[in-house]
């Protein structure tokens, strides 16, 4: 059975879910992702991966990166990774999008580069990056850890917070936090459609993007 936040979070954009956490007082927004199906959009519980330059220490086994996660995750969730070292290898790759997709997970979102985008977009499954490779993570990079606390942006993410992406930036949320972001999140929501409504009507811009707008996420 699907999160009652998560449905409430899928029903939103980043960056309505955004201008809560502004006017909320609260840090979250990351942006500057490339997303390899634009118009796609992706919420859900975090399960986090984070990766290391060079490779696994003596003794421990080889593990393929990211495949933890998927076998812990499902459809209410979103795959986070972390591989901020500024190596040129990718910490995605299509046959994890096709695993995740099989589980039914709504996405993954990468600090990091990801390759066979391609397959990625045939698919259909949203990968959400910072750029795109064709070098492979072996004698690269390895994974220290899953559901672990991860760096994206600069901002930590812990497994189990709240995530929303889209082309625009992805957004993460405590879970203590939730509930007042979805309120002030779907507040934004509304009146920005009343604001849409009134444009379309012919109203003038002047006239129903001023204060209204202007003090939008004024904190009471």
């Amino acid at each position: 059975m699907t999160d009652p936040h998560v449905a409430r979070l899928r029903r939103l954009d980043a960056c309505a879910v955004s201008d809560a956490l502004d006017r909320l007082g609260l840090p979250g927004c990351v942006t500057g992702l490339r997303s390899a199906l634009p118009g796609r959009r992706i919420a859900g519980h975090v399960h986090t991966v984070k990766l290391r330059a060079g490779t696994p220490p003596p003794g421990r086994p080889p593990v393929h990166l990211g495949a933890a996660a998927i076998d812990a995750s499902g459809p209410d969730d979103v795959i986070v990774v972390e591989q901020s070292t500024g190596i040129d290898a990718g910490c995605w790759g299509g046959i994890l999008s096709r695993g995740a997709q099989r589980k039914g997970v709504a996405g993954v979102i990468c600090e990091g580069l990801a390759r066979d985008v391609d397959e990625a977009r045939e698919i259909g499954f949203p990968v959400f990056c910072r750029g795109y490779t064709a070098r492979t993570a072996r004698g690269r990079v390895y994974e220290d850890a899953t559901d672990v606390p991860v760096e994206v942006g600069g901002f930590t993410v812990e497994p189990g917070f709240y995530a929303i992406c889209d082309s625009s930036a992805a957004v993460f949320v405590a879970p203590q936090d939730i509930a007042a972001v979805l309120a002030a999140a779907e507040d934004i929501a509304a009146r920005e459609a009343e604001m849409t409504r009134r444009l379309e009507t012919g109203e003038a811009a002047s006239a129903v993007l001023g204060a209204n707008y202007e003090y939008m996420l004024k904190r009471d």
